[in-house]
């Protein structure tokens, strides 16, 4: 879940022309059409581009304010990079064989770490409403995808590491007609195949797997990541590392919140995204959708997003409203003061924004909804008790929400929990601040790092300080533009993504100079 112009990280680093490479299959191109879970369809995979490591930089240097803002925060790309595009058998939301494509990035050259062989980040992108989205398709500028494969490519693989992420099924040449949006185990499988996949092509491509394997990804994708770091652990499978990155981990509470009235920019997006998902993977969500949305809003909805409409067309077409979630006419006394919520007074602005009389969410379902809350509360919301997610809940959105909340599972290998806490998409105190609570008190503490990055240096010795220090930097320059409305807007999209990424890569880089 990420919300700016278009849910993706456009602005933030809308650079980069093709540097070198182009269209290469390096020889005889072998064809997999079996649909089997990891199977790599064309092998060697599609060279999009081969950048050169000065060639990036100037690149970088030459793309605007953004784009020296990535190299600031990224650092000088020290390794040249190939950037494959690959495509790969998977699985949808109801175990249903399907297709996906993604990236593939491959670090060279003769510096320190870019020979030899390299560790492997496992990529989760955020929520993007485009179906075209490709983020390996970065020497395009203007398609959905490119300014976060540019994030990857300057602030990994061109550090030494191969990068794999994937587009997700129900984006760009998915045959999937909808996208699996936060089910943790399909998208969990869905990066592992993308996983199995990418390592079959290393051998033509010039990669070398050294082994290690990090695992992050960013809002939508920090909820990925934690998805898959607990599905890989499950399975066995080692994972060096993992560090998501602004998620919504404890679905179930962050869902109960919502429909309690405290609601986050970008719901009119997320609530179709998920019923569709979770309809489409349990079938027991609504019988019809106009069960659950308001009539404007209710035909077509399921094959609404992602879209190749632009999300500003279909607000404008009226297929969906821009903010208004929940009607502003109480469903019950019961409700009045939640309707919308006026407390704290610091956040009753935001929350006021979720409610107006073209609702997407019809008043019958939302009292549905926290009746089943109220008589299965959750552990955290709307009173802190056990911290754990709700049992015997019966109303089928709740139990999709608590099927895919990531409460209750143990990393056994270094975590870094990222976020900003003033966050208005993805609330950190109830996803990032309780999965470290929950944590907190087991054994494995120590694995467990967090970081806020919208807050002051601990010390000198202060080991996110420059990550703090630049997002502090980044907030006050944008607020200076735009004032305080423009930060929110910027908040989860634009300011928290690089600074978290920078302090993924540091973290990885310790667990790596850490002897085992």
């Amino acid at each position: 879940m990420k919300l700016t112009t278009g849910l993706a990280m456009a602005g933030a680093v809308a650079v980069l022309a093709a540097c070198g490479g182009g269209s290469d299959l390096g020889g005889e191109t072998q064809v997999d059409d079996s649909g089997a879970r990891g199977s790599l369809v064309y092998n060697p995979p599609l060279q999009v581009t081969a950048l050169a490591a000065d060639a990036f930089t100037q690149q970088l240097q030459a793309g605007g304010a953004s784009g020296q803002a990535l190299l600031a925060v990224a650092g000088t790309p020290k390794c040249d990079v190939s950037v494959r595009y690959f495509e790969y058998g998977t699985v949808g939301g109801a175990g249903e064989a399907t297709n996906a494509s993604g990236a593939l990035m491959v670090p060279s050259g003769a510096a320190a770490g870019c020979g030899g062989p390299h560790p492997i980040v496992l990529y989760a992108h955020g929520t993007d409403t485009n179906r075209d989205y490709n983020i390996a398709d970065i020497t395009n500028p203007a398609r959905a995808g490119a300014s976060e494969g540019t994030l990857l490519a300057a602030m990994f693989a061109a550090q030494g590491y191969i990068v794999v992420a994937p587009n997700y099924a129900g984006y760009d040449v998915s045959k999937l007609s909808y996208h699996p949006y936060l089910n943790a185990d399909q998208q969990s499988k869905d990066m592992i195949d993308a996983l199995t996949a990418a390592r079959k092509a290393l051998p033509a491509v010039g990669g070398e797997d050294s082994g290690k394997l990090f695992v992050t990804g960013y809002s939508q994708g920090g909820h990925v990541a934690m998805a898959t770091h607990r599905a890989l652990q499950t399975a066995g499978v080692s994972v060096t590392a993992s560090a998501p990155m602004s998620g919504p981990y404890a679905l179930g509470a962050f869902g109960d919140a919502v429909f309690y009235g405290n609601v986050n920019l970008g719901s009119t997006v997320f609530t179709p995204m998920l019923t569709t998902s979770y309809q489409k993977a349990y079938g027991n969500i609504y019988t019809q959708p106009s069960d659950w949305f308001e009539a404007p809003y209710a035909s077509g909805i399921e094959a609404l997003l992602p879209s190749t409409t632009a999300l500003g067309d279909l607000i404008a077409q009226g297929k969906l409203p821009e903010s208004h979630l929940f009607s502003n006419v109480s469903p019950g006394p019961a409700f009045d003061a939640i309707t919308p919520p006026t407390q704290p007074p610091e956040l009753a602005p935001l929350f006021a924004l979720g409610f107006g009389s073209d609702n997407l969410v019809k008043n019958s379902a939302r009292v549905a909804f926290l009746a089943d809350a109220q008589e299965h509360p959750d552990g955290a919301v709307p009173t802190a008790t056990t911290g754990m997610p709700a049992t015997g809940a019966a109303n089928p959105m709740r139990q999709a929400f608590i099927k895919n909340d990531l409460r209750g599972w143990t990393p056994q290998s270094p975590v870094l929990l990222c976020g900003g806490n003033a966050d208005p998409i993805v609330f950190y105190n109830i996803n990032t601040g309780l999965m470290a609570q929950l944590w907190s008190s087991l054994v494995t503490a120590h694995l467990v790092t967090v970081l806020d990055v919208d807050s002051a240096p601990a010390d000198a010795t202060d080991p996110f300080a420059a990550a703090k220090v630049g997002f502090a930097q980044a907030k006050a320059a944008t607020a200076s533009q735009g004032g305080t409305n423009a930060v929110v807007q910027a908040y989860h999209g634009t300011l928290v993504p690089p600074f978290c990424a920078a302090a993924a890569r540091g973290f990885f880089q310790q667990v790596l100079a850490t002897p085992s």
